[in-house]
């Protein structure tokens, strides 16, 4: 069992920056590839970003391209995303996930753990 805990969520003007973390605990982290994905109101949850099990591969949705960076370190179990210039249509829910998965991938049926998420508001 992996437990999974976002912070970092919050209210920010359009072109600000938020970094989320997301730190988990139980099985070993490295063995995990992580995931970030959100869900806007009224709509699916969606992929945003992954990294591989030892941090050298990552892959984003197109919409955070060049905005959203992901890194984990696997000394501290925590994963994070750093995001900026951010926009009103990013606001979300966004939540982080666990993938028994060497390379991850943006399908959420792949994960195993999700976190309970956080709320990320971008004001125009």
């Amino acid at each position: 069992q992996v437990q999974l805990v976002e912070s970092g969520g919050g209210l920010v003007q359009a072109g600000g920056s938020l970094r989320l973390s997301c730190a988990a605990s139980g099985r070993t982290f490295s063995n995990y590839a992580m995931g970030w994905f959100r869900q806007a109101p009224g709509k699916e949850r969606d992929f945003v970003a992954v990294i591989s099990r030892s941090g050298l591969t990552t892959n984003y949705v197109d919409s955070v391209k060049g905005r959203f960076t992901i890194s984990r370190d696997n000394a501290r179990n925590t994963v994070y995303l750093q995001m900026n210039s951010l926009k009103p249509e990013d606001t979300a829910v966004y939540y982080c996930a666990a993938a028994r998965l060497i390379g991850g991938s943006s399908r959420s049926e792949e994960y195993d753990y999700w976190g309970q998420g956080t709320q990320v508001t971008v004001s125009s």
